[in-house]
C-alpha cells in the first residue's frame, strides 16, 4: 500500500521513510515512530491503517543513522539488538529526524505524531520540542520518566499498560501528575499491547486505544 521515500534532516543526514496515502483528500498527516524493531511489517501496517482512515502516514527509519534498512521481529535476541542500536542514538539527531518527517508531512495539513515503545518516548519529547506538531499520541513510552520535566507544546494523549514495566504504572502516573492537561488512559495489558505480532498483544485494549486515538486525531487535525 505504501512506498519508500527519502527525507533529509537539518544536519544533512538522509533517511528512508515509509509513506502511505489515503485514497481521497487527506484529513491531515500522522508521523508514525517505530519501536526498537525498525520500520518493520507491523509499523508499516500501522501506517497503512492511518492512511485507510484518511491520513497521510509517514514512518521515518529512525535507526538509519546507525544501521540502514533495519527491521526485525520480537524474539529476545531481537529485543537485545534493537536496544543496542537505540543506545547509539542521541536525542539531538533523533529530533532532527522527527523534524524532517514532520516537514515532509506538512503538505497534507496539520501533523500529528504517534509513537510506540521507544517511539512513544520520541513522540513525548517531540511534543515538547517541535512547535509544528498539532498533537501527539504516545503508546507505552518506556523512557517517559527521563523526560518528566519536558512540557508538551501541543495536545497529548498517552496509552499505558497496567501490567507494564516500561514504564511502570507508578512512573506513568507520576509523570501525568506533572502534566494534568495530558489525556492518559490505562489498560489491563502489558508492554506492546498494540502490536499483533507480539505475545503481549491485547486485542481489546488495542482496539479501544485505536478508537480513542482516532477520535483524538479527528478533534486535533481533522
Amino acid at each position: 500500500m505504501g512506498t519508500t521515500i527519502e527525507i533529509a534532516s537539518a544536519d544533512g543526514h538522509k533517511l528512508a521513510a515509509y509513506r502511505a496515502a489515503p485514497a481521497g483528500k487527506a484529513r491531515g498527516a500522522v508521523v508514525v515512530i517505530q519501536e526498537i524493531f525498525g520500520v518493520n511489517s507491523h509499523i508499516q501496517s500501522v501506517a497503512d491503517g492511518y492512511a485507510a482512515d484518511g491520513y497521510v502516514a509517514i514512518a521515518p527509519a529512525m535507526y538509519d543513522r546507525v544501521k540502514r534498512d533495519y527491521e526485525t521481529g520480537y524474539a529476545p535476541p531481537d529485543i537485545e539488538a534493537g536496544r543496542a542500536i537505540m543506545q547509539q542514538l542521541d536525542w539531538t539527531h533523533t529530533m532532527h529526524d522527527v523534524d524532517a518527517a514532520v516537514a515532509q508531512a506538512k503538505s497534507a495539513g496539520k501533523v500529528a505524531i504517534v509513537g510506540f515503545c521507544w517511539g512513544g518516548t520520541v513522540a513525548w519529547v517531540a511534543a515538547a520540542r517541535n512547535a509544528q506538531l498539532a498533537c501527539a499520541v504516545a503508546y507505552y513510552p518506556g523512557g517517559i520518566a527521563n523526560f518528566a520535566d519536558e512540557a508538551p507544546r501541543c495536545s497529548v494523549m498517552c496509552h499505558f499498560g497496567e501490567q507494564d514495566k516500561s514504564p511502570t504504572p507508578e512512573q506513568a502516573k507520576a509523570v501525568m501528575a506533572k502534566h494534568p492537561s495530558v489525556v492518559a488512559h490505562f489498560y489491563p495489558a502489558g508492554h506492546g499491547f498494540n502490536c499483533d505480532q507480539r505475545a503481549s498483544h491485547d486485542s481489546s485494549s488495542a482496539a479501544l486505544a485505536r478508537t480513542r486515538t482516532l477520535h483524538f486525531l479527528r478533534e486535533q487535525i481533522g
